[in-house]
């Protein structure tokens, strides 16, 4: 239980080693976006990275050459979706959540709060954390595809035209139907 052999431990230090140089290979290879805010797919990468150089480290029924073989297949898949998701739109929609419009023009959208299990609480914090004490400041708030909640202040909403991939921002530009 707490020791078996010193066979064991060399091979720990040795196979970890070496794993932990082609993770780092790999995760520099595979580009930019293997590391970037993640999405769905991007987490579910780098969990599934973390758990294969786990496995390499503590299974001695694994390999180094079989567990290399299945990080670089993960960093190849994420390469894959990565390169198709930017390509097609329609398969960006079934890999990477759409924006949500939560608040705007200093409005909380009460129903979008609700669908996203988002509370008013947390929008409130974030507008706090962008250095502004009042809602009707903040042109919008919107939940991006990674769940990180970015705030537009109303002195920088300009003409809107980052909004223009959130549903529902169209509607919510000052004289656009209001």
């Amino acid at each position: 239980m707490w020791f078996d052999s010193w066979s064991d431990l060399a091979r720990v230090l040795a196979v970890g080693a070496c794993a932990y140089v082609t993770v780092v290979v790999v995760l520099r290879l595979s580009g930019k976006r293997t590391l970037a805010k993640l999405n769905a797919f991007d987490l579910v990468v780098t969990v599934a990275l973390g758990s294969t150089l786990a496995t390499i480290l503590l299974s001695s029924d694994v390999s180094w050459a079989e567990g290399a073989v299945a990080l670089v297949l993960l960093a190849g898949l994420q390469f894959a979706v990565a390169w198709t998701t930017s390509r097609l739109p329609r398969a960006r929609s079934a890999v990477t959540a759409r924006p949500t419009l939560l608040l705007s023009h200093g409005v909380l959208d009460e129903e979008a709060l609700r669908q996203q299990r988002v509370t008013a609480s947390d929008v409130r914090q974030a507008v706090r954390a962008s250095g502004s004490g009042d809602l009707s400041a903040v042109a919008a708030v919107v939940l991006e595809g990674d769940g990180t909640l970015s705030v537009v202040p109303a002195a920088q909403f300009g003409d809107g035209s980052a909004l223009a991939d959130v549903p529902g921002a169209a509607r919510s530009t000052p004289g656009a139907g209001r």
